[in-house]
């Protein structure tokens, strides 16, 4: 079933993919991008918290990054 399924893509679900994968490295990149923004602007206001702050920024970007990784290597997978 499977197997045919990935015989089945056409130039338009391969093209499918493609956007997907673009797409979610755009969103990965402006997610990362607020949460850096947002965690200077609260080291900022709090200096005394920076080293919890930078360490719960550096938590959730490496998962959003991670999310984008998967969703990137699906598509891959997924183009003959």
């Amino acid at each position: 079933m499977m197997l045919s399924l990935l015989e089945a893509t056409t130039g338009f679900a391969q093209l499918g993919m493609a956007l997907g994968a673009g797409l979610a490295t755009i969103g990965a990149g402006l997610g990362i991008g607020k949460i850096g923004s947002s965690a200077m602007e609260a080291i900022a206001r709090q200096p005394e918290a920076a080293s919890k702050i930078m360490t719960n920024m550096i938590i959730v970007a490496a998962l959003v990054e991670g999310v984008a990784l998967f969703a990137v290597a699906a598509c891959a997978f997924l183009i003959k």
